[in-house]
């Protein structure tokens, strides 16, 4: 099997979408179970439970 530079760009380019596309799938399933949701409204909020008043 010959490896020529069309060979190895068609490669690289089939697998890099596959790769982004099961990244992509990923990310969304982990941003959207629902046993991390508590965790995710506990970081969105603690910027705010921080606040003493305002800047002085």
């Amino acid at each position: 099997m010959d490896l020529t530079h069309d060979l190895t760009s068609v490669i690289a380019k089939s697998f890099g979408l596959f790769y982004l596309i099961a990244l992509s799938v990923g990310i969304t399933i982990y941003a959207y179970w629902p046993s991390l949701g508590k965790r995710f409204d506990k970081a969105a909020n603690s910027i705010l439970d921080d606040e003493d008043g305002p800047c002085r």
